[in-house]
């Protein structure tokens, strides 16, 4: 095993094999110029920044496929995600921010790819500048958006999409909720999951799993990006030659991307990529001043906080860490935030468990239903040391002789009764209508330990910064969905 390793390493890492590796890999890519005579652009800054744009494409869908994944309709020729993503100077890492394709945008002067009709500059949503002047226009509204000089432009479609998630064997994604959505036909219970490429289409495009709508769509995205990544660095593609070749041919295969990107940059990035764990990426969405903002003519719009976008697109342009500019405590945030847990993690050396109400958010009181001495304390600690905010005084017990550690709720608080009862595996949930919002745990006999649990959600900051790390299933086998 060390051997293969070592010669895959010594095969990707060598420049002539590495390149005789992946030839015709370009074979193939169909090419589109999107910076050909551009004009006043940004200064080029420090790392790599491309512009990942998921299309429609669902004209190229089998109809097998359109009625499995819910693709009816017709083909819309316009973005369905927009993301600028970063590969910071160090190759150490990656930073990704999505653009609401609902956002507020001022497209510059030009010709409507459709009907030759020259327009002037004019207001519209994000997604319309691909309908209006496909990657030119698109990458030009971003640039002039942003200050962020793109250098490379990727775009793919459905079909794209399913193939690559196909021959990298799946990814595994986990969900502390149900997740349902009628129109894509999402159907997800809690749990961990591993996704072939038409249910992580699924995943990725579902709208109307809550009242999130494009904004929790976004976030369930870059979860996705983050465990792809994941996926990537962890599953051996990166350090075998023939399987990495297999999943860049499909890649660049089931893309349109500019002249200049290639299997080159696919072994840079293969190359740059090999150390990354997953806290070297991280993801951002940009600050939302008003998330209903009115335009004439158009509808509703995503407005952004200007002042606080402005800071988030400086720091990609200088190449800093979004974490650190957005945050100055960064991501660990609060007491009993994401990093509360990620702090817990490490104590105890168990991956934590994604749950859907912050953990700082429920207020326990714990009981000692044994006769067992100062059982009640070591419960209430382990309870705060994991993020919960207990009372710190736990009650001692009434000479009762509780096996089975209980947890007492109110029913109007059942998600957060949910998600203590995931912290102490194998206990048992008791409904107590009027009991209030603080949930009583009664500590039984079979207490061992309690889980660490971060918030699916977890604090962001003010740029709704997460790593990757805070967002990937910390552990468990996956199940097939």
């Amino acid at each position: 095993m060390r051997l293969a390793t070592g010669l895959s390493l010594v095969v990707l890492g060598s420049g002539a094999v590495g390149h005789a590796v992946m030839t015709g890999v370009d074979t193939g890519i169909e090419r589109v110029d999107p910076f050909k005579d551009m004009k006043n652009r940004p200064q080029a800054g420090h790392g790599l920044n491309l512009l990942l744009v998921g299309t429609d494409g669902r004209d190229r869908i089998s109809k097998e496929e359109k009625r499995e994944y819910r693709l009816g309709g017709a083909p819309c020729h316009c973005t369905d995600t927009v993301m600028l993503v970063h590969l910071s100077a160090d190759r150490e890492r990656a930073s990704v921010v999505s653009l609401p394709r609902d956002s507020y945008a001022e497209l510059p002067a030009h010709r409507d790819q459709s009907t030759g009709k020259e327009h002037g500059p004019h207001p519209v949503k994000l997604n319309a500048a691909y309908a209006e002047g496909g990657p030119q226009l698109t990458v030009r509204t971003v640039e002039n958006m942003t200050r962020v000089k793109i250098d490379h432009y990727l775009e793919v479609d459905f079909t794209g999409f399913m193939k690559t998630v196909d021959a990298m064997g799946g990814v595994q994604i986990c969900t502390a909720k149900p997740l349902h959505d009628r129109s894509t036909g999402l159907d997800l219970l809690p749990g961990t999951h591993r996704l072939t490429g038409g249910q992580a289409l699924q995943y990725v495009r579902s709208r109307h799993v809550d009242g999130a709508a494009d904004l929790g769509r976004m976030q369930r995205q870059q979860r996705f990006v983050a465990a792809l990544l994941q996926q990537a660095a962890g599953s051996g593609v990166l350090l075998n030659p023939v399987k990495f070749k297999q999943v860049s041919s499909t890649l660049l295969g089931s893309v349109r991307a500019d002249p200049g990107f290639g299997s080159e940059q696919m072994l840079a990035l293969g190359q740059a990529m090999r150390g990354f764990a997953p806290s070297s990426s991280e993801f951002a969405s940009v600050p939302i001043g008003n998330p209903s903002y009115p335009v004439k003519g158009i509808g509703s719009t995503v407005k952004w906080d200007e002042p606080k976008a402005a800071k988030l697109f400086e720091a990609l342009r200088e190449d800093r860490p979004l974490a650190t500019a957005a945050d100055p405590a960064g991501p660990a945030g609060p007491a009993g935030s994401a990093g509360a847990a990620g702090a817990a993690n490490g104590r105890s050396g168990q991956p934590a468990v994604p749950v859907d109400v912050p953990p700082q958010q429920i207020r326990i009181q714990v009981e000692n239903g044994t006769r067992i001495d100062g059982l009640g304390g070591r419960v209430d600690a382990a309870l705060r040391a994991t993020g919960f905010d207990t009372t710190g005084t736990p009650q001692s017990g009434t000479g009762r002789a509780v096996r089975r550690t209980v947890i007492a709720y109110d029913p109007r608080w059942d998600r957060s009764a949910r998600t203590v009862s995931t912290a102490l595996p194998g206990s048992e949930l008791r409904a107590v209508p009027g009991q209030g919002r603080t949930v009583r745990v009664i500590a039984g006999t079979d207490y061992r330990t309690v889980v660490p649990v971060r918030a699916e959600d977890p604090y962001t900051g003010r740029f709704g910064v997460v790593t990757g790390d805070q967002v990937v299933c910390g552990g468990g086998s996956a199940q097939s969905s």
